[in-house]
């Protein structure tokens, strides 16, 4: 209750357009957590579907992706370097046959589950310390116009650029996408949906 009136303050102080974008990032957040609702942690870790998801790692993935493209829009390529360690190619990697995983994508695969230790509670507080910073971060940006040059990555177009606007429409797709992930997971598991 308190964070929503925290993030109301920050965004009545926000240009239309910015608000509208906190808003929907918001709106969709709210989409992909209300899915936890009433669940255990051993819940939030089972994987009830054929894919690897569950809804706790789901919440764990998204907050990482948001986070890094919040550092994106403050530092640039340096917030999301993909390097490979030496005598690795994108190709052993795509073919599975690297003979060492970077951390970065060890890390990225760790993300979409509930491991020893996690709760729920402090995957969904992390998520809503991210979601605080991402606020403040926006708020302060001079420029929603800005621009950083996307890292190289084979995913991404060489000379490719990211406006902050386009960063932060990337986070709302990309929270939305994941949160009908997740009505179908919660689904799964009780019959229960986030609606």
């Amino acid at each position: 209750m308190n964070d929503e009136k925290n993030r109301k303050d920050v965004t009545a102080t926000l240009d239309g357009e910015r608000a509208d974008l906190l808003t929907a990032l918001a709106t969709a957040r709210s989409a992909l957590t209300n899915t936890t609702r009433g669940l255990s942690d051993e819940q939030a870790g089972e994987r009830p579907t054929a894919s690897a998801l569950c809804l706790g790692g789901l919440i764990k993935h998204v907050a990482s992706m948001e986070e890094q493209w919040m550092r994106f829009v403050l530092d640039g390529p340096s917030a999301m370097r993909f390097d490979l360690p030496d005598g690795v190619t994108w190709a052993d990697m795509a073919a599975g046959t690297a003979r060492e995983i970077p951390q970065w994508a060890i890390d990225h695969q760790n993300d979409f589950r509930m491991l020893p230790g996690e709760t729920l509670a402090g995957v969904v507080e992390r998520y809503e310390q991210v979601a605080a910073r991402s606020e403040e971060i926006i708020a302060a940006v001079p420029d929603l116009s800005a621009t950083q040059p996307l890292p190289e990555a084979p995913w991404n177009e060489p000379g490719a650029v990211r406006s902050v606007r386009r960063v932060l429409v990337h986070v709302i797709a990309e929270t939305t996408q994941h949160a009908g992930h997740a009505d179908i997971l919660r689904e799964t598991l009780d019959g229960q949906t986030s609606s």
